[in-house]
């Protein structure tokens, strides 16, 4: 387990697009004997389209995102609203309350997704994200798979968040500044109180280079201190909003 975990977080850290993120987390669920997975990263912004990472079938993805489901479907209305992992699929979760809904579970059922355990992850900035392990027909060994995990699977689940948000997020300029994509994670994991140390683990890169890129952070901000650069890094995200 500890070296499924371990190459786990070694290809979040390589990876450099949405691409090389999801056969990350296909790679893990595989190995834990799941099925398929989705990442479902909502924008706090009416109108934007999620940001959507998974093993689904594509003309399911394609059809959910193009009928707004996200807009309908009572897992994200739970995963919203409650922060705990959730069971759903018939004879769990929350009751469908439309024929709205009837038909999208339907609808998923046919492309072979009937039963699933949902993650919801509200982050410190105010993100909502849900990554959902889903299977067909073999509900026994899913759920007992889950069961003997579900602790591990919350780690995965907040890992690939926080890497997701990283390196899915076009826009890396703080007052019209632009941090290289090594300089804004450093920034953002020293934002959530990461030291220089945890920062070189969580990266994958020693604590001088660690160092090295908040000091570009500092220089190209024209700060003395971190502090001052997570300030910075604050507003910009305030005024984004």
């Amino acid at each position: 387990m500890n070296r499924t975990i371990q190459t786990f977080i070694d290809r979040l850290i390589e990876s450099r697009d949405q691409t090389a993120l999801q056969q990350s987390m296909a790679d893990v669920a595989k190995a834990l004997s799941l099925s398929s997975f989705a990442y479902l990263g909502l924008s706090k912004k009416e109108g934007d389209v999620p940001k959507l990472i998974s093993t689904y079938p594509p003309g399911w993805t394609t059809h959910y995102l193009q009928r707004r489901y996200q807009e309908l479907d009572p897992v994200v209305r739970q995963a919203i609203i409650h922060a705990r992992p959730f069971w759903w699929g018939p004879g769990s979760g929350a009751p469908i309350r439309s024929d709205a809904e009837r038909e999208l579970f339907e609808e998923a059922g046919r492309f072979g997704i009937r039963h699933g355990y949902t993650i919801p992850i509200h982050d410190n900035r105010g993100e909502t994200a849900i990554i959902t392990f889903a299977t067909d027909t073999n509900r026994a060994g899913f759920e007992r798979s889950i069961r003997e995990r579900g602790n591990v699977l919350e780690v995965i689940a907040w890992y690939f968040h926080a890497h997701a948000r990283q390196k899915l997020t076009p826009d890396r300029l703080i007052d019209g500044v632009t941090l290289s994509q090594r300089e804004h994670e450093c920034l953002e994991w020293s934002s959530q109180g990461k030291s220089i140390a945890d920062i070189g683990v969580i990266l994958g890169i020693s604590r001088r280079t660690a160092a090295f890129h908040l000091d570009n952070v500092r220089a190209k901000l024209g700060v003395r201190t971190i502090c001052q650069a997570v300030a910075r890094l604050a507003q910009s995200n305030s005024q984004r909003k």
